[in-house]
């Protein structure tokens, strides 16, 4: 009954958030739907697209939903415990996160739908534009790194339904004593299935863009294909570990499931360097409105199984609420847990999706209320029901030691078998859902990256689409093929540093948005709405920077070691260059918006 309470009493504090706090910043922003937004001035059928707003609010969740709303609070909860977790994601989400990413999402389409760097150069200066371009730049980067690996050890290894033990590989589970393979999860189905749902949209867009199917009528034709995707996984596994250790007899099961990973990782590369250069039309919209779909199916399944559970007896909550401010093994709570839980609570890559294709499908103003604060309150609640399937399991339980991603998974399985779904569907299902996320993010941070290489550079057409996309490919390439220092994976490697550097880019983007306000209106509520926010996402980031930088220090050849020191320095000289404009006598620069039209 508590695990209920928590979600309702946190599903009740986000909807008056949404009907109360919503308003005052369509209000305070002066948002007029009889403004054209750039999707309906500047169209061009391929990035600049417009939108409907359901259509868009699927496609901008499941961009920035990806895997940190479910990685950071499982990680963090197993830490600090589920209490302050709980905590970050909905006073975050409310009076940070949400602000941030609509105030990214309205200050985009008033400058043309450009970037929010370009936000900085019209406001701040050329130089603060050069500095933010190139930490955004490397922000996304680490996106894709930390995501790409943690998809592509989601498709290799096997999992033991009745203990919840995780192995590395298919043939490590089936040589165990007692195994029974009908109890082996093997995780090739949810590769075969993750192929699958990747056709689907590619079918689903000559319909939509014709106006033969809308956007209701293909999810209840596409939704289940989706669904017979997740069903013919098991049937056809594809196990890459055990193709590779047939080849290679003299692998160990261990050695052959990092090959498969570093496989996965390249054929996710080059997917998403494909995905990029596609019109937004083609993959982007349909696969938006079809993740969507899925992840409006996993909040409703989990919230269902919640109540049931509640009323059953069959969820308790094991994870202690509070372990410590420094507890055993874990990093002390300030600041970590504030970089822990990015997606959820605040991130700086939501200003990316916002500022980057979310504004250029834009059909109308005010709905940047739905789009941009309502899609943030929705990541919340998948936050919190991720941070749900943490609290079933005691710090003793060998589910502990799983990655976060199967921790979710069997979490979402146990709150469907209340239903009466098999163990095994349930967490196919959940890891689709989680994959679902993942892919919108990964394709969509290579776009970015494009548009990054093809705004510095002037280069466009062709030859700039394709030149950016091969550097933002050939980048992640070279992290993901490596070895890391301390020899975890990849994606625990960089988690830290994707945290850190994702929420400074959020005060980063705050910070510039308060500039544009001040500059261009000289209403004090800014520093308080977003300045605020700003200032202690930059502490908090700044200060786990730092933190991380002194781990990093004993091994001069590590890249993560100099990637932090970049990033500090480019933040400290763009914090140096905000201050510059915010105290600036100069008169404020002039909106560059387009004028509502006159009454006739």
């Amino acid at each position: 009954m508590e695990m209920l309470l928590i979600v309702l009493g946190t599903a009740i504090l986000l909807s008056l958030a949404y009907r109360i706090y919503g308003p005052i910043l369509v209000r305070l922003f002066q948002l007029d739907n009889r403004r054209p937004t750039p999707a309906i001035s500047m169209r061009d059928d391929l990035d600049y697209v417009p939108c409907t707003t359901p259509s868009l609010l699927n496609q901008h969740f499941s961009a920035i939903a990806a895997a940190g709303p479910i990685v950071g609070p499982i990680l963090a909860g197993l830490a600090w415990g589920w209490g302050p977790a709980l905590l970050w994601i909905v006073l975050g989400s409310i009076f940070i996160g949400g602000v941030h990413d609509f105030s990214a999402l309205v200050a985009s389409i008033r400058h043309g739908a450009t970037s929010i760097t370009m936000v900085v150069r019209a406001h701040v200066s050329r130089r603060a534009y050069l500095l933010f371009q190139t930490f955004v730049y490397l922000a996304l980067m680490y996106i894709v790194v930390a995501f790409m690996d943690i998809t592509a050890t989601m498709f290799v290894g096997a999992m033991d339904l009745k203990s919840g033990k995780n192995y590395v590989s298919v043939s490590e589970a089936m040589a165990q004593e007692n195994a029974d393979p009908e109890m082996i999860f093997q995780a090739g189905s949810v590769a075969t299935s993750s192929l699958l749902y990747l056709v689907l949209p590619f079918i689903m867009a000559p319909f939509l863009r014709s106006g033969v199917l809308k956007t209701w009528s293909a999810l209840a034709i596409f939704g289940p294909l989706a669904i017979l995707a997740i069903l013919a996984g098991p049937w056809m596994p594809l196990n890459v570990d055990v193709l590779i250790q047939s080849w290679y007899p003299n692998l160990t099961p261990q050695e052959s499931a990092a090959v498969a990973v570093r496989c996965w990782d390249v054929f996710l590369l080059l997917y998403c360097a494909v995905a990029s250069v596609l019109p937004t039309w083609l993959l982007l919209q349909p696969r938006g409105i079809l993740g969507g779909g899925f992840m409006f199916a996993a909040l409703a399944s989990c919230g269902f199984g919640v109540i049931i559970g509640a009323i059953t007896g069959n969820n308790s909550i094991n994870l202690p609420m509070f372990r410590g401010l420094t507890p055993e093994g874990a990093k002390p709570l300030f600041p970590f847990l504030f970089i822990t839980i990015a997606c959820g609570a605040c991130s700086g890559f939501h200003s990316l999706i916002a500022s980057g294709t979310t504004s250029k499908q834009l059909s109308v103003e005010c709905s940047a209320r739905s789009v941009g604060y309502g899609a943030m309150l929705l990541e919340a609640m998948v936050a919190v029901l991720s941070l749900c399937c943490v609290m079933q399991i005691s710090l003793d339980s060998p589910l502990r030691n799983a990655t976060p991603n199967y921790i979710y998974a069997n979490g979402i399985s146990t709150f469907l078998a209340v239903l009466g779904l098999p163990p095994a569907a349930g967490l196919l299902f959940a890891l689709m859902a989680f994959n679902t996320f993942v892919y919108d993010t990964l394709d969509t941070c290579t776009r970015l990256g494009r548009f990054i290489i093809q705004e510095l550079t002037g280069l466009q057409g062709a030859v700039g689409r394709w030149l950016g996309t091969i550097i933002s490919t050939v980048i992640p390439m070279y992290f993901l093929i490596r070895p890391t220092a301390s020899g975890k994976p990849i994606w625990e490697e960089f988690w830290a540093l994707f945290g850190a550097s994702n929420q400074l880019l959020a005060a980063l983007s705050l910070l510039a948005v308060t500039v544009w306000l001040w500059r261009t209106r000289r209403v004090v509520w800014a520093f308080y709405l977003t300045g605020i926010g700003g200032v202690v996402m930059y502490v908090m980031s700044f200060w786990a920077l730092v933190s991380i930088l002194r781990k990093h220090l004993q091994n001069p050849t590590d890249p993560v070691l100099w990637i932090a020191v970049l990033l500090l320095v480019l933040a400290a000289a763009m914090l140096v260059e905000a201050i510059a404009a915010l105290l600036g006598r100069e008169e404020p620069a002039e909106p560059q918006e387009t004028p509502v039209p006159a009454e006739a």
